[in-house]
C-alpha cells in the first residue's frame, strides 16, 4: 500500500493551500484510494493509495502545482482500516512521515522522498520519481495549459488546440517544449518501480 504525505512549504508565510490541494485531488479515481486524502495537522494533507499508477499521476500534479514536500511511504496498514487517515497506522504510515520529513529543506525542484522495506528499490523509485517531477515542475504556464487540455479532452492534439484556441502547430510545439512524449513514456516505468518497490 502507498501513503502520501503531503506537507505545504513556506505555509507560515503564505496563504493555506490545503482546501485549492484538497479540491485538485478529487479527481482521484475513487476505486485507488483507500482511504481518501484530508487535511491531518495544520497544512498537510495524507492519503491512502493501492494503485501504484495514481500514486504517479498525484505526484506529478503536485509537482505542477508547486509549493508542496512529498512523502510516500510504502508498505502495509494496520486492518481493519478506520474511517479516517488521521486514524490509520501502520508501516506504510511510519515511512510517508519519514520521508516527508527528508524531503524538507533539501533545496531540491521538488522536495520528493520515498521510503520502504527495500531501502534500494526504495531510493531509486525516488530518484526517477523526482526526475520527472522536477521535468513537470518545470514547464512553463504554456506547457502546463497545453497539457491540461489535452488530458481534458482525452482526444487529439488537433482537439485541445481548439480548445485552447490555438493552432495545431503552436499545440504540438507547446508539448514539445513540456516534454510531454518524454514523461508520458516513463510514467509506466515509474509505475513498475513502485509496484516492485510494494513487493
Amino acid at each position: 500500500m502507498f501513503v502520501l504525505t503531503i506537507d505545504q512549504r513556506g505555509s507560515t508565510h503564505a496563504s493555506d493551500e490545503v482546501p485549492a490541494l484538497l479540491d485538485a485531488l478529487t479527481e482521484t479515481s475513487p476505486t485507488a484510494l483507500l482511504l481518501p486524502y484530508e487535511r491531518t495537522v495544520g497544512d498537510e494533507v495524507q492519503g491512502l493509495l493501492v494503485d501504484a499508477a495514481t500514486v504517479v499521476e498525484t505526484v506529478l500534479r503536485i509537482a505542477g502545482r508547486g509549493g508542496w514536500s512529498v512523502g510516500l511511504g510504502i508498505g502495509s496498514v494496520r486492518e481493519p482500516l478506520p474511517g479516517s487517515t488521521r486514524e490509520a497506522t501502520g508501516d506504510a504510515y511510519v515511512r510517508a512521515r519519514d520521508a516527508v520529513d527528508r524531503a524538507k529543506g533539501r533545496g531540491l525542484t521538488v522536495p520528493l522522498a520515498v521510503t520502504g522495506a527495500d531501502e534500494e528499490r526504495a531510493h531509486d523509485t525516488e530518484a526517477f520519481l523526482r526526475l520527472l517531477a522536477a521535468v513537470v515542475a518545470r514547464r512553463s504556464t504554456a506547457g502546463h495549459e497545453a497539457v491540461a487540455a489535452l488530458r481534458r479532452v482525452g482526444g487529439t492534439q488537433k482537439e485541445a488546440a481548439a480548445e485552447l484556441g490555438i493552432s495545431e502547430q503552436a499545440m504540438s510545439q507547446r508539448l514539445r517544449a513540456a516534454l510531454h512524449d518524454e514523461v508520458e513514456a516513463a510514467r509506466p516505468v515509474a509505475v513498475r518501480m513502485l509496484q516492485e518497490a510494494d513487493g
